[in-house]
């Protein structure tokens, strides 16, 4: 009797312990109905369990087993997947429905990247349209993943990315394959909040940047210095609004505001807050999850680093990110600062925003700020894998209205570079320049179909210098694949410039791929 009463218990404390231990195989959160997992690459799945618990996972024919470390972690590969489904992922005796495979983007940045679909519907009928219909084949993850994957419904997407959605749902609709983005993005901040420290220390081009600049960067005498330039501001402006009307008709622009020192702090530090806290919370969820690429909007906020210029860190922030990751994924990034030209058709809805068209202006406008311009954030594209979406024809603004607009031309890029679809991705960008007798010639990559001269006969925004380092407008003339500049003030010519300032409205080179040629300099002067 007491040994029938002992192996019952006996038994029964098995059970038991393997339903406990059954019970803390956990997936992680990331994991979740209506996701879509990465087509052709290697997939990974991961989670925690009891330590040494087996765990298993099976997906369509595949079916695999790996016993949790003793930290209770483990990670199961699934070899490459075919676009489609939907199919049922198991994990242990948890199943996962409505699991579709295709293309896997995070999306990231600060508030172009993170406002979501509601706040731009009124002032953009196209993104107002499409966000109003239901897509089986898009998906959307906010950020933190926190929440679970959602299926892309009038619902869904008036709470998710602006940017993302219009992304997302112009990339699903190219490929026909499911799609799903995962966003995380926080108005206001800088990119210093967005990669690790460890990435920022193990940056050698960041870490000799800090110890050039180090010596010279005084932050006091900056803040000395501005106070009085801000005060001396503050009386040109007085001068300024009194003859504001006028100025305008000759040209002028009003005096610039100072910059000012910042970040307060030592050579690579952060001005506030931790470098990183942001890169923890909304990216490190993501981290190991196959996607194809990342497409990134940020730069308003620049650093937040002293000494470490967007063009530096970015280059820590996406190498990092990708060791991380353990993928060499595709990098898109918005460019900044967001529009200034004008565009090849400003009746077509997608650069409706443009700056319009004008005459050049007599007087050779004032250069671009050296910490916000279009050339430092041209240089970011330079890293491997990695492509800029143009923005300088899609309006202007802090929150430029037509993120549908944004959303479309990122998808474009990708399909270009990405995809491998065999269209132009940019517009004209400057390659090299050679002097000939008292002109220049500048020569260019993706001229596409031709370079092209929009809204008038006559080229724009050229401008040309001898050693004496005095700007003069030059005349351009198009010469098969590159542009012949010179000027009669200029008879030996050194530098070559084009839309050089921070909006350049006047400047109309093209490619007869519509797309605008970008902003350049020859000289470092």
């Amino acid at each position: 009797m007491h040994k029938l009463i002992l192996s019952v218990s006996l038994s029964t404390l098995a059970f038991m312990s393997s339903v406990n231990l059954q019970a803390e195989v956990k997936v992680s959160k990331i994991f979740s109905p209506h996701m879509v997992l990465q087509r052709e690459m290697p997939v990974p799945i991961w989670g925690t369990a009891a330590p040494g618990e087996t765990v298993s996972v099976s997906f369509r024919d595949q079916s695999k087993t790996i016993e949790a470390d003793k930290d209770g972690k483990w990670r199961i590969l699934l070899a490459p997947l075919k676009a489609g489904g939907p199919d049922v992922l198991k994990i242990g005796a948890q199943s996962i429905d409505d699991v579709l495979v295709g293309e896997v983007w995070v999306g990231s940045g600060q508030s172009n990247m993170d406002m979501v679909v509601k706040s731009y519907t009124e002032g953009d009928p196209e993104l107002a349209k499409r966000a109003a219909a239901t897509y089986p084949k898009l998906r959307l993850l906010r950020k933190g993943a926190n929440d679970h994957w959602e299926e892309s419904t009038p619902e869904h997407n008036s709470e998710f990315s602006a940017l993302l959605f219009s992304f997302g749902q112009s990339l699903q609709a190219e490929l026909n394959v499911p799609v799903g983005v995962m966003v995380g993005a926080v108005g206001g901040t800088p990119s210093g909040f967005w990669l690790s420290e460890e990435m920022f220390k193990q940056d050698a081009a960041c870490q000799e940047l800090v110890k050039k600049m180090a010596p010279s960067y005084d932050y006091e005498g900056l803040k000395t210095k501005y106070e009085a330039e801000k005060t001396a501001w503050d009386a040109q402006m007085v001068e300024w609004k009194k003859l504001e009307a006028a100025a305008k008709t000759e040209g002028k622009q009003p005096p610039r505001a100072p910059a000012g020192p910042k970040p307060v702090g030592r050579a690579g530090e952060v001005n506030s807050g931790k470098m990183g806290q942001l890169f923890e919370s909304f990216i490190r969820p993501y981290v190991g999850y196959a996607i194809r690429g990342v497409l990134w909007d940020q730069g308003e906020s620049r650093t937040n680093v002293a000494c470490v210029d967007q063009y530096s860190l970015m280059g820590a922030l996406i190498k990092g990110w990708r060791k991380d990751w353990g993928q060499d994924f595709a990098f898109l990034y918005v460019q900044k600062p967001s529009g200034g030209g004008t565009s090849w058709d400003q009746s077509n809805p997608l650069t409706s925003k443009s700056e319009k068209f004008v005459p050049q202006p007599p007087v050779l406008p004032r250069e671009p700020e050296p910490e916000y311009s279009q050339e430092l954030h041209l240089r970011i594209m330079n890293y491997t894998n990695t492509f800029m979406v143009t923005s300088t024809d899609l309006g202007a603004g802090t929150h430029p209205v037509l993120k549908s607009s944004y959303g479309q031309r990122s998808s474009h890029v990708a399909l270009g570079a990405v995809y491998g679809a065999k269209h132009e991705i940019y517009g004209p960008l400057f390659a090299s320049s050679t002097v000939e007798g008292a002109k220049m010639r500048v020569q260019f990559s993706h001229t596409g179909k031709g370079l092209a001269a929009r809204h008038s006969d006559k080229l724009q925004g050229f401008m040309i210098a001898g050693s004496d380092r005095q700007f003069k407008w030059a005349e351009a003339v198009i010469d098969g694949q590159s542009i012949v500049i010179s000027s009669p003030d200029v008879p030996k010519p050194e530098a070559a410039r084009y839309a050089w300032s921070q909006t350049f409205p006047w400047a109309n080179l093209f490619n007869q791929d519509g797309l605008p040629a970008q902003p350049f300099r020859t000289d470092s002067w």
